[in-house]
C-alpha cells in the first residue's frame, strides 16, 4: 500500500470545484475541501452570496465524506487586491482583480493555508489549466523561496513548472493565472486540465450535484460578485464630475460622474445623443473623457505597449529572449479575446516592450498582457503605457504631407 497524499481543493461552491473534489477522491487521495470568504457582505449594500456558495460546498463536501473547513481572507483581499483596484481606478488605469486575487489570495494566502496549515502534499483548484508536471511530480516538490535579486537564477529550479492552456479552449483559464509563482505552480494540480465544461456537468449530473448545477456562471468583480459598476465603484471614489470631449473637433459632448467609471473601448452613454459614442482615452488631470463616433475608430486602435516588470512563470526570463533581445510569441489583454502575434523586447528593468502585428482595439493601461508560446502561458505584465493610435499617427503623417487634416479621411484600422 502506497502512501496517501493529502490534497486542499479551494471549493467555491461551483460546479467546477465541486467535481475537482470528486475525481481527486476517485484518484484515491485524501482530500480536504476548504472555503474561502474574501468579502465582507455586511459592509456592502449591495447582494452577496457568499453564504449560499459556503453552504453548496459544504454539502459537497458532506457527500463526498471529506473533510470541510471554512477561511476568511477578508482583510487580505481589502489591502492586497481591493485597495490596490481603487488606486488604480484613481490613476485612470482599468485593473484585472481576478488575475490579483489569483496572485495574492489564492496562490499565496491560500496555497501556504493549505500546505503549512493544514499540512497538504498539494493543492487543488478548479480551474481549466494544466501544467507540464505528472501529479506524483507535484507531491515531491519542496517549498523554494522567493528570489532576492531582480531575475531568479535560471539554474536554481532544474526543471520549472510550465503553465499550458486547458483542454477546452473556450474555458481555458490560464489568463488569469498568468500572475502565479513558480512556488505555487509546482504544487498545485487542476483535476480539470483534460476535460471540458461539457463533460464536467455531465460528471455533476451523474454525481447528483443538482444544487450547484443549476448556479449561473459566477461574473464580475471576483469575489464581489455582478453589480452596477458605476454604482458601486461611486460608494468607495468621490464623484469626479468632467466632460465628454470629441477626439476629433474638441466639442464637448456631455458630462460624466468620475473618469474612473469609464473604461477605454465602452460605449460612452451621453445624456440627449442618440447615437452611439466610444471612449478613447481620459485626462486625469482635467477630468476630460475623450470619445469618437464609431466603434472601431482609428483613435481606438494601437500596436504597442509598455508593461511593468513582466511576470515570468518558468523561465524568467526566457532564454530566446535573453539571448537575441527579442521573441516572437502570442499576445491578449482580455480572457476570450483570439492571440495575437508580436514581438517582444526585453528592458533592462524587467518591463516589455510588446509590439503586435495588427493593431489592436481598445488597449488599456492597467489590464494585463498575456504571453503565450504555443499552448504554454509564459506569464504576464501590467500594461503602464502605450504607443500612439492609429489616429495620432495618421495625423501625423498628414501634417508631415502638408495635407489638411481631415478625420474622415482616416483609414480604417485592421480589426
Amino acid at each position: 500500500m502506497g502512501i496517501v497524499r493529502h490534497v486542499v481543493c479551494a471549493m467555491s461552491g461551483g460546479v467546477d470545484s465541486s467535481v475537482s473534489a470528486l475525481l481527486l477522491k476517485r484518484r484515491g487521495y485524501h482530500v480536504t475541501g476548504v472555503f474561502m470568504r474574501n468579502w465582507d457582505s455586511l459592509d456592502e449594500r449591495g447582494v452577496c452570496n457568499w453564504e449560499q456558495d459556503c453552504e453548496d460546498a459544504y454539502r459537497v463536501c458532506r457527500m463526498l465524506d471529506i473533510p470541510f473547513h471554512q477561511v476568511s481572507y477578508v482583510k487580505e483581499y481589502w489591502h492586497e487586491v481591493f485597495s490596490n483596484l481603487l488606486k488604480e481606478y484613481q490613476k485612470g488605469r482599468t485593473p484585472n482583480p481576478d488575475i490579483m486575487c489569483n496572485k495574492h489570495i489564492k496562490f499565496k494566502h491560500f496555497f501556504q493555508y493549505a500546505i503549512n496549515t493544514l499540512g497538504a502534499d498539494a493543492m487543488a483548484t478548479g480551474h481549466y489549466a494544466r501544467t507540464s508536471q505528472e501529479d506524483e511530480e507535484v507531491f515531491e516538490q519542496r517549498h523554494v523561496s522567493s528570489p532576492k535579486t531582480l531575475f531568479r537564477d535560471r539554474f536554481e529550479i532544474r526543471n520549472p513548472a510550465r503553465l499550458y492552456q486547458g483542454a477546452d479552449r473556450l474555458k481555458d483559464q490560464t489568463f488569469f493565472l498568468s500572475q502565479i509563482s513558480q512556488s505555487a505552480l509546482r504544487r498545485t494540480v487542476f483535476p480539470l486540465a483534460g476535460l471540458t465544461k461539457d463533460f464536467v456537468k455531465k460528471i455533476a449530473a451523474e454525481a447528483q450535484f443538482q444544487h450547484v448545477l443549476k448556479k449561473k456562471e459566477s461574473m464580475g468583480i471576483c469575489f464581489i460578485g455582478e453589480r452596477n459598476f458605476e454604482d458601486f465603484i461611486l460608494e468607495y471614489l468621490e464623484p469626479q464630475p468632467g466632460n465628454f470631449v470629441s477626439i476629433e473637433d474638441g466639442k464637448i459632448m456631455g458630462q460624466h460622474k468620475g473618469w474612473f467609471t469609464f473604461t477605454l473601448g465602452q460605449r460612452a452613454r451621453i445624456g440627449g445623443l442618440r447615437d452611439a459614442w466610444f471612449v478613447v482615452d481620459k485626462d486625469i488631470t482635467t477630468g476630460d473623457v475623450f470619445v469618437a463616433p464609431t466603434t472601431n475608430h482609428p483613435a481606438l486602435f494601437r500596436d504597442t505597449i509598455r508593461t511593468d516588470r513582466f511576470h515570468w512563470i518558468a523561465e524568467e526570463p526566457p532564454a530566446e529572449l535573453v539571448r537575441s533581445s527579442m521573441m516572437e510569441c502570442h499576445f491578449r489583454f482580455l480572457h476570450q479575446m483570439p492571440l495575437t502575434p508580436c514581438t517582444v523586447t526585453l528592458n533592462a528593468d524587467g518591463s516589455v516592450w510588446i509590439t503586435m502585428i495588427q493593431p489592436v482595439r481598445a488597449l488599456t493601461p492597467g489590464q494585463f498582457a498575456v504571453l503565450y508560446k504555443g499552448d504554454e502561458c509564459l506569464g504576464s505584465g501590467k500594461i503602464v503605457r502605450l504607443g500612439p493610435t492609429e489616429y495620432t499617427l495618421q495625423l501625423g503623417r498628414d501634417r508631415l504631407r502638408g495635407a489638411p487634416s481631415d478625420p474622415d479621411c482616416t483609414p480604417e484600422p485592421v480589426s
